[in-house]
């Protein structure tokens, strides 16, 4: 047995928080910073516990938003872990959507990860894609290297992840677009222990969302619902 294999593999649950509504009935934006879970969105994390159940996580982290609180202590239930808050894991910050021209509006929000790779990329012209990526890999980062557990259970959002399983696969910022990130998914990571010689990464599962894994009635991605949600006059 080799100095890597002799030192156990790490597990790593990357979720999504559950579902959120981000604009009233009227398509008004509300405060991303403050919405919590629908009902629909507790159902969704209640499936996601029950799933995961059988796992004894070490460590649970989550980036102190509302939302993904709310969804990493359900699928915690009554574990007596205690719930990390790591703010850099917070979701990519978007700009002021009535400052977006409305006939620009549908291509920055339904398709908000494309060309995120190109210089001077923002998120609806708020942070830049490349310091999005760079504080969020420093958190992955330092996670990582710290040698306390062996199944982390990480509660972020959908580009956040995308940006880390993005960089895992080697895809960079030209991968964001193709890693969708359903409310409540699970990822699973796996990573060989820090002390390894050239640790790696390994991607077991992509986007399992424990109470509709075939999703066969969702064709629709992730920013094109929430483009629906700001326009419900866009026809199905």
């Amino acid at each position: 047995m080799n100095a890597r294999s002799s030192l156990p593999r790490r597990r790593i649950y990357l979720l999504r928080h559950a579902q959120v509504s981000y604009f009233d009935a009227q398509g008004k934006p509300l405060d991303p910073r403050q919405v919590p879970l629908t009902p629909t969105g507790r159902q969704q994390a209640e499936a996601a516990r029950q799933l995961l159940a059988p796992v004894r996580f070490d460590l649970a982290v989550c980036s102190g938003l509302p939302r993904t609180e709310e969804t990493a202590r359900i699928v915690l239930g009554a574990t007596d872990i205690a719930l990390q808050m790591e703010p850099r894991l917070q979701e990519v910050r978007g700009g002021r959507l009535r400052e977006v021209p409305a006939e620009q509006r549908e291509q920055a929000i339904a398709y908000a990860y494309d060309d995120a790779e190109l210089p001077g990329a923002r998120f609806i012209g708020g942070e830049a894609w490349s310091d999005f990526a760079l504080r969020v890999g420093q958190a992955w980062d330092d996670w990582l290297a710290r040698p306390d557990w062996n199944d982390l259970l990480l509660v972020a959002h959908d580009a956040v992840n995308r940006v880390i399983l993005s960089r895992i696969s080697g895809s960079g910022l030209a991968g964001l677009k193709a890693f969708e990130q359903d409310p409540a998914c699970i990822n699973i990571i796996e990573a060989d222990h820090p002390a390894s010689p050239a640790p790696r990464h390994l991607i077991r599962s992509v986007n399992l969302a424990a109470y509709d894994p075939l999703r066969a009635d969702q064709r629709l991605t992730v920013m094109e619902q929430v483009w629906r949600s700001f326009n419900p006059a866009t026809p199905h």
